[in-house]
């Protein structure tokens, strides 16, 4: 199996940095801790770190600028050749810059039901409020704090009598129960083919007038009652692969992409030179790149009222 490669950032004891660590143990488990970062030297999680052979790097954002100390973190991530970040108790506000070099590869683990009580004191707050419960939210990180798409939560019942100290013991080992199966979810996501057809399914019915069937044992997409644009496969034919075919202008540019990735684009079986298909299931996809080819495909095949009306709108 090859496992992706998960930096994680602490500032403390690391306890859900442990949890990750001891989940990436087990022969399934789809990723690996290839690096324990902190922004305190004297942080405990490193001990524990370094004592099951994992790689550190420590670096103290005392007398740092913000953005300096992100971009000495950033290399040390980098270097270790992390695929995704972990923050596990990492008590620092991120820079957009660094947040945006990790956009959708970055994950946060927060003590509350968000969108409930970002920041500090959650448990505090939840019992104040006379709330059922507390509990855990694992969700990718965004520039604002506390706020990117949520990957999973975990409701904690609030017991008659709880403290925030009581509370936050049980939200704990909620935590660590629910940070490594987010995070595995997360990491193989983009080569599992009902998440990779959503994606392709939005993309293609944003185009006007756009609709879904199944043809040939494959979802596509076309303008309706119309010609098709886009197809969907997987394992058609039992190709093992995972991808999106769209049109192109032919053979010319068939060739051209060919010769420029031969292990993402290929020439689909049955389709013709005027077709192209783009592998999916590769990870690291351009979902911008599919995007503007979802877009061109569906402008050669419809009709001139809707590709009129589309250019009109693409002037605003």
């Amino acid at each position: 199996m090859n496992r992706e490669k998960v930096a994680v950032l602490i500032s403390g004891s690391g306890t859900n940095m442990a949890a990750l660590l001891y989940a990436s143990r087990a022969e399934d488990c789809p990723f690996e801790i290839v690096l324990v970062a902190s922004n305190d030297p004297a942080a405990k999680g490193l001990v524990l770190a370094e004592a099951e052979g994992v790689p550190t790097f420590a670096l103290s954002h005392k007398g740092m600028a913000r953005a300096e100390h992100d971009k000495a973190m950033d290399a040390a991530i980098r270097e270790s050749g992390a695929q995704w970040v972990a923050l596990a108790g990492y008590m620092r506000i991120l820079t957009p810059e660094f947040v945006g070099g990790w956009e959708g590869r970055m994950v946060n683990i927060h003590p509350s039901l968000l969108p409930k009580y970002t920041g500090l004191h959650t448990h505090e707050r939840a019992i104040e409020a006379g709330d059922s419960h507390g509990g855990v939210t694992v969700h990718l990180v965004t520039a604002e704090l506390d706020d990117g798409p949520i990957l999973g939560q975990t409701p904690v019942a609030i017991i008659p009598g709880d403290t925030p100290d009581s509370l936050a013991a049980r939200v704990l080992i909620a935590e660590h129960q629910l940070y490594s199966r987010c995070l595995a979810s997360l990491v193989t996501r983009e080569k599992s083919a009902e998440w990779l057809l959503e994606r392709v399914r939005e993309q293609a019915m944003a185009m006007p007038e756009a609709d879904e069937i199944t043809s040939h044992g494959m979802p596509c997409f076309g303008v309706i009652k119309g010609k098709k644009f886009a197809y969907f496969t997987s394992d058609h034919h039992g190709d093992g692969r995972i991808a999106l075919l769209v049109k192109i202008s032919g053979v010319d540019e068939q060739a051209m992409l060919l010769e420029q990735d031969e292990e993402r684009y290929f020439r689909p079986a049955y389709f013709g030179d005027g077709w192209i298909g783009i592998r999916l299931d590769l990870g690291s996809n351009d979902w911008d790149m599919i995007a503007a080819r979802i877009a061109r495909s569906w402008r050669s095949i419809a009709p001139k009222r809707l590709s009129a009306l589309q250019d009109a709108a693409d002037q605003f």
